[in-house]
Order: C-alpha cells, then sequence, then structure tokens
C-alpha cells in the first residue's frame, strides 16, 4: 500500500510541475544579455515544463514503479526505441522479480537531471541498493512525456 501511495504522489508531482509551468503570454521582446545587446535564440529549445525537474519526478516514478513490481507504469515509461526492443511481458518479469529479489521501497536520492534539446541524463541513487544507482542514465522527452531510454 506505501509503494501505491509513493507511485501515486510521484505522478502527481509530475503532474503538478507539468501544469505549473509558464509558457509566457507576453511578448518581451528578442532576448538581451546583460550589456542590452541582442543574443541569438536556441534553435532547438525544450518547453520549461519539460526541464530537469520534470526530468526528476519521472525518474522517481520509473524507479518507484520497478521496485514495487508495477510492470505497467514501468512499461509505460520506457521510451518507444527500448519498448520495441523487449516484450511487455518480458518486462514485466523483469520488474517483478527485481521486487521480489529487493522489496519495494527504495526511492531515489541525490537525483541530478542535465536536460539538452529533447534528450536528458539522470544521475541518482536508489536507496539501499548501490548497484542500481546510476550516472548519466538517458532519457528521451517523446511528446510532453520523459521517457527512460537506457536499454
Amino acid at each position: 500500500m506505501r509503494t501505491r501511495v509513493t507511485i501515486v504522489t510521484a505522478a502527481l508531482l509530475l503532474a503538478a510541475l507539468t501544469a505549473c509551468s509558464s509558457s509566457g503570454s507576453g511578448d518581451d521582446g528578442p532576448a538581451a544579455d546583460d550589456s542590452g545587446a541582442p543574443v541569438d535564440e536556441p534553435t532547438v529549445s525544450v518547453p520549461a515544463a519539460h526541464q530537469g525537474d520534470d526530468l526528476k519526478a519521472a525518474v522517481a516514478v520509473y524507479t518507484a514503479a520497478y521496485f514495487a513490481g508495477d510492470a505497467d507504469t514501468a512499461y509505460s515509461m520506457l521510451s518507444t526505441r527500448c519498448a520495441k526492443k523487449v516484450a511487455k511481458g518480458s518486462y514485466a518479469d523483469v520488474v517483478k522479480q527485481a521486487s521480489a529479489e529487493h522489496g519495494e521501497d527504495h526511492a531515489v536520492s541525490d537525483v541530478q537531471a542535465e536536460v539538452s534539446g529533447m534528450t536528458g541524463r539522470a544521475t541518482y541513487k536508489v536507496t539501499g541498493l548501490p548497484e542500481f544507482d546510476r550516472k548519466a542514465q538517458p532519457w528521451a522527452l517523446e511528446g510532453d512525456a520523459w521517457k527512460y531510454d537506457a536499454c
């Protein structure tokens, strides 16, 4: 029950982060540096809703689902590329085995996220399971959601 609450809480956090972003309603004119000189805008930009905090929330939801044995949630968070490489049934077996071997209460901590365009890298620790700590784990922004892309 506690894991289900953790997953729901993380999902709500993810939804809140997305809903609270501001796209800006007015035109503030061209961007300028500290001296007031115009600067070039990047050619690829990611909406504020999909910057680091959004990726951090996705990492938390995915990890909670993985160790809770919630294969439906974890599989839905795989990138299209990864989902093509593993059948849902096979993935469900892996997730259920991870939950059975390690238990469900393994939150992430020290999460760091770097976002560049439509890709992200997450570095984090898994409480009580240092063998699952990750450095620069790849994630992909697909539509409005970050997807696990380390397959």
